[in-house]
């Protein structure tokens, strides 16, 4: 946990992208990846190369879990009807940090991680401590009692950097709040163009 959260800063750069659309991500001054040959150009990537790529944003937006977690939720959404690249980003957005992230009950999904993982969060009425935890349609998710004053709350709730999706209901009065539904690729607010098809490409290889 401590080693990812301390390389953030850094995914920006190995990604090529302003992964979170954040003001003060460091790719905004070096639009280039680290190292001495950041800066040359490559060749043509691969389709492998690109495929991976597209995996490795989509697993690094939501917190960098682990490979093990998100072959899972592939399988899982692989077995169920439908579009599986909807299926996959539908499974990610269920997630419980994503849900409190998307709230604005944290700055960031690292932080929404921690508030869950510190039993800060309660979906519908029951603690629950657990990250990867998937929420359902219509379920109550509220910050505990507690917690609901404390500054890194009130300051993710009041930050400008994005606006709360319409598929969840939140209420920052009370610090409660609903999601609504499962959304569909087109409905997530990505800062950044994901690629979900190429990430079932990989999979399915």
């Amino acid at each position: 946990m401590t080693k990812r959260i301390n390389s953030t800063h850094k995914v920006d750069r190995r990604l090529g992208v302003n992964l979170w659309g954040r003001p003060k991500s460091p790719f905004n001054t070096r639009a280039y990846r680290p190292g001495q040959h950041g800066q040359r150009n490559k060749g043509k990537p691969s389709d492998y190369n690109i495929q991976l790529q597209a995996k490795q944003k989509l697993k690094s937006y939501y917190g960098n879990i682990s490979e093990r977690q998100f072959r899972n939720l592939f399988r899982k959404a692989y077995k169920n009807k439908g579009d599986t690249g909807e299926n996959l980003v539908g499974l990610l957005e269920r997630r419980l940090d994503a849900v409190i992230y998307r709230a604005k009950f944290a700055i960031t999904v690292f932080a929404a991680r921690q508030i869950i993982n510190h039993g800060k969060v309660k979906v519908n009425g029951r603690k629950v401590n657990i990250s990867s935890y998937l929420v359902s349609e219509n379920d109550e998710i509220e910050i505990k009692d507690s917690f609901k004053q404390s500054i890194p709350i009130i300051g993710a709730t009041q930050s400008k950097e994005r606006e709360v999706p319409e598929y969840i209901i939140a209420d920052h009065k009370k610090m409660t709040a609903k999601f609504n539904k499962v959304p569909k690729y087109d409905q997530i607010p990505y800062p950044v163009q994901m690629e979900p098809k190429l990430v079932v490409e990989y999979y399915s290889r």
